[in-house]
């Protein structure tokens, strides 16, 4: 995902992010702004899911992304 739109749409982002995985704070998600490479750290450190489920998870939340572009 480029970065220039990560950061163009940033509020429908978190809110994806927010929906699927409830159980990040404001602030978690906050600090990710930009750079969702890290999301799947994230993911795994709040979750407990491996690595390979954490990038998983990650993959489909990025794949959601392009299935809403025109």
């Amino acid at each position: 995902m480029n970065q220039d739109i990560v950061e163009g749409g940033w509020k429908e982002i978190s809110g994806k992010i927010k929906a699927k995985f409830s159980k990040f704070t404001e602030d978690e998600i906050e600090q990710l702004k930009g750079n969702l490479q890290e999301l799947s750290g994230k993911i795994q450190k709040v979750y407990g899911y491996a690595k390979e489920r954490a990038e998983q998870e990650y993959e489909e939340l990025k794949a959601s992304f392009n299935d809403d572009a025109p």
